[in-house]
């Protein structure tokens, strides 16, 4: 399934928070509208997420990055209504897994907090670190940071823990809106991305691991 539909589908709600335009006329503007282009021509997703030839490995993985909070916002807005203290008391995936949260500020140690906190306190620490431009330079003067792979690493394992809560705990309601094949498809993209660039280990991939073998099966 092409991802084309999925803005329109997800934008007639209301968005979980504004999204992060790409200044136009930059580098990473040009690269993510080449990414669109090819996840609208409904071509195969390993090869949509390969780096292009000639291109920057971190401006590749700032596009992402960025892409993929705006989807991940989009899709935990449709449940966020159905997500709070009383129905998901914890950051989970099922019974087996869990997740503290930790961001060297507010909360030094990892500490158990409601789905719904979590996922709060995680979009503002991403935000943060996008609007950040030491972190993701606007200008191709700056030069990214020598961390900015581990950085981009550390931001999408968390994000892949929003698709663990709202596939185990709110797949009903991705079902009753038809919200399924649009979340799937946004899922496989951002699953063959960190795949490709190993972006999140094998253990943290472990809750969907079942799930991504029925439906990742796009060939090389």
């Amino acid at each position: 399934m092409a991802l084309n539909g999925f803005l329109e589908f997800f934008q007639k709600g209301k968005t979980f928070r504004p999204k992060k335009p790409f200044a136009s006329g930059t580098i990473r503007y040009s690269l993510h509208k080449q990414a669109q282009a090819s996840l609208q021509s409904g071509i195969n997703l390993r090869q949509v997420v390969r780096l292009p030839h000639g291109e920057n490995l971190n401006d590749w993985l700032a596009v992402h990055v960025v892409d993929f909070f705006n989807r991940i916002n989009l899709i935990y807005g449709t449940v966020s209504e159905f997500c709070n203290e009383i129905t998901c008391p914890t950051m989970s995936g099922g019974s087996r897994y869990e997740y503290l949260w930790a961001d060297g500020e507010l909360y030094k140690k990892p500490t158990a907090l409601s789905a719904q906190k979590y996922i709060e306190h995680l979009m503002d620490w991403i935000e943060t670190q996008i609007n950040n431009e030491s972190v993701f330079p606007v200008s191709t003067d700056v030069p990214f940071p020598k961390n900015f792979s581990a950085i981009s690493r550390k931001i999408l394992t968390r994000l892949f823990r929003v698709f663990v809560h709202v596939y185990i705990h709110h797949f009903d309601r991705l079902v009753s809106i038809g919200a399924e094949a649009h979340v799937n498809a946004c899922y496989k993209h951002f699953y063959y991305f960190v795949q490709e660039f190993d972006m999140i280990s094998g253990k943290e991939l472990e809750p969907l691991q079942e799930m991504t073998s029925r439906i990742c099966k796009d060939k090389d």
